[in-house]
């Protein structure tokens, strides 16, 4: 458990990093404080866990395996009359304990998380500030629509706006203004131009008109909350809810109902192969016996089958998806991993008796 907190904090620390920094981009991009961006990683936190587990198990179960292979220690509990399949019980206990806290997790925790980013993200898609009050930049909040602001002053006032809307087919409009002010009202937010001029283009006559006003409101409550569906997703609705009820989760979720069943039932297969993962492992590095060479080639052996597991996986995914009807089939992996871990103990167990060589005087005598 020692050496298994220490890889996971490793590999979360890697993988957590790595999603850290794009999350970062994006919302710094978008004006967002140093805090929000803290919030959303801490909230991709628990997924980012259930991703590193498998490797985290399978790397400690090989390596305390190889450090007891190399200090002979599993020679001398073995000439003691411990057999491979005994000594594989802690190893299926570790596995036991984190394949509690994978289910901990991918049952409760990550579908939690999942939910509460998507509210974060729809509060702050609303938030005008963070979308549209940036100097200098010219923005593109919705496809069709460029918005620009050369300044703004202390007071909250917006000196030199452009605003360009190509939404509508065979029209452009341009609205320029040098004064201009955003509001909230009952509606939603407003942009109050000043002494400006909007221009609008035809596209099929090549025509340019011009309007010059004295103050334009402009709705632009669709400019920061487009695109945002309330439906849930599949991915943060309860386990139950989707093995159950596939195709109303997967109506409510715009999926197929194969994707909402292989949803459901990949929670308990994450957990299961939590708990195969050391397994193959150790039972790898216990084929090959003790070696003043060390046990690379097990090592080796390990992940090819570790790899080969997840290659199933990946196998079993669409055709779960196209027919929910074969959703046993997510276990195959788990399964596939039992039967290998099976049969290199047994491999490991059986006894090797040199054949005795006879003495000399018997083979005169033969």
């Amino acid at each position: 458990m020692v050496v298994f907190g220490f890889f996971a904090l490793v590999l979360v620390a890697v993988y957590w990093v790595n999603k850290a920094v794009a999350v970062f981009d994006q919302l710094i991009s978008d004006g967002h404080s140093v805090r929000v961006v803290m919030e959303f990683t801490a909230l991709s936190l628990p997924a980012v866990i259930a991703q590193v587990l498998p490797l985290a198990s399978f790397a400690a179960a090989v390596y305390v395996t190889n450090r007891l292979s190399s200090d002979s220690e599993l020679t001398v509990v073995q000439a003691t009359g411990y057999s491979p399949w005994r000594l594989a019980r802690p190893v299926l206990i570790f596995g036991i304990i984190v394949a509690l806290m994978m289910s901990v997790l991918t049952h409760l925790l990550v579908p939690k998380s999942l939910e509460q980013l998507r509210i974060r993200e729809k509060a702050l898609s609303g938030s005008v500030s963070a979308r549209l009050l940036r100097d200098g930049v010219f923005l593109h909040p919705v496809d069709g629509v460029t918005f620009y602001i050369r300044d703004i002053t202390e007071q909250g006032e917006l000196r030199d706006v452009v605003l360009s809307d190509r939404r509508t087919p065979g029209r452009d409009v341009t609205y320029t203004s040098e004064q201009a002010y955003l509001i909230n009202d009952e509606e939603g937010p407003k942009l109050v131009m000043l002494s400006g001029m909007a221009q609008t283009m035809n596209l099929e006559s090549r025509r340019l008109s011009t309007t010059n006003f004295s103050d334009l409101v402009y709705d632009v409550s669709e400019l920061v909350i487009a695109g945002r569906p309330n439906s849930r997703r599949l991915n943060y609705m309860p386990t139950w809810e989707l093995i159950t009820q596939p195709i109303a989760a997967a109506e409510e979720a715009r999926d197929t109902p194969g994707e909402a069943v292989e949803e459901g039932h990949l929670r308990f297969q994450l957990a299961l192969l939590v708990m195969v993962a050391p397994l193959i492992g150790y039972a790898a590095l216990m084929v090959g016996g003790y070696s003043r060479f060390g046990v690379t080639r097990q090592i080796v052996f390990a992940i090819g089958l570790l790899v080969l597991v997840k290659l199933v996986e990946s196998l079993v995914t669409d055709p779960v998806r196209a027919d929910h009807t074969i959703w046993p089939l997510v276990y195959l992996p788990s399964v596939i991993g039992l039967s290998v871990v099976w049969v290199l103990l047994w491999q490991a167990s059986r006894t090797y008796r040199p054949r005795r060589r006879r003495a000399p005087s018997q083979e005169a005598a033969a």
